[in-house]
């Protein structure tokens, strides 16, 4: 074959080739998706301003002020928050990195995409010659014998090895179930058992957990005053209680989407 040949087959090979992907930059946006190999940028973090949420006071101040001393460079924990579904776990973390980001670029929030936990280390590694602070975000944390390995995997990086994490990239995580921080069962299989004891282990390696437990009735509807006040909406309470009686449970996130309705019947927007 000739040397001309093979240069034309060699410029078809180029061509069909996929271009190579552009370096993240890191730098440039309010929030991350991390899938694996890569991160795709999230030009626009979609965040309820934080005095949207309501029956969650201590947990704010808490979650808020730890964003804040992470974006500032100083010691910031990992934080767990765990407990009932609905109640604005993962609504809380992307207002408080919101609320920061107002006040300052240095902070960015990455959520790991499910799966991708074995691509940690690559992640940091990415990450530790970035001149910004980091908050990588763990939604809805899995258990059970499928999610055990992801589980041990995130152990293992909290714990540290012979190269430390970064001090400024930490980590937050949700769990909706109680027994990642409860004690007192010692009953059941011993899987079960060796299940709990893994949330245990991996719970205590925390520096900050909060816990969302069940709205009761005048919470939900504290929390519910809180979406339609400022819109000058009306409420009737047994209505309301019907609403969450319907979806199972009384929650923020309930309390929304009752709030939505009535926004909805009055043409208005939340």
């Amino acid at each position: 074959m000739s040397e001309s040949a093979l240069e034309r087959i060699a410029a078809a090979l180029e061509r069909l080739a996929p271009p190579p992907l552009a370096p993240t930059d890191w730098l440039s946006a309010p929030a991350y998706v991390w899938e694996g190999e890569r991160a795709r940028t999230v030009p626009v973090l979609d965040a309820l301003p934080l005095g949207a949420l309501h029956g969650i006071d201590a947990q704010k101040a808490a979650l808020r002020g730890l964003c804040a001393r992470l974006a500032s460079g100083a010691a910031a924990h990992d934080a767990l928050l765990w407990g009932a579904r609905g109640m604005g776990k993962s609504a809380l973390v992307r207002a408080c990195v919101a609320d920061v980001q107002k006040e300052t670029n240095a902070l960015a929030l990455v959520q790991i995409a499910p799966g991708t936990l074995p691509t940690f280390p690559a992640l940091i590694a990415e990450l530790a010659e970035v001149k910004r602070a980091f908050l990588l975000f763990i939604d809805d944390l899995g258990f059970g014998t499928e999610a055990r390995a992801e589980m041990l995997a995130l152990r293992s990086l909290l714990e540290g090895g012979i190269a430390p994490r970064p001090a400024h990239i930490r980590l937050v995580v949700t769990a909706n179930r109680r027994s990642i921080v409860e004690r007192e069962d010692t009953s059941g299989a011993l899987h079960e058992r060796d299940e709990r004891d893994d949330a245990l282990a991996l719970a205590d390696r925390f520096g900050l957990t909060l816990g969302f437990h069940p709205a009761d009735k005048d919470t939900y509807l504290a929390i519910l005053e809180g979406y339609t006040a400022p819109l000058g909406l009306a409420f009737d309470p047994e209505e309301a209680m019907a609403f969450a009686i319907q979806r199972g449970n009384r929650s923020g996130r309930t309390a929304l989407q009752f709030a939505t309705e009535l926004a909805g019947r009055a043409g208005k927007t939340l």
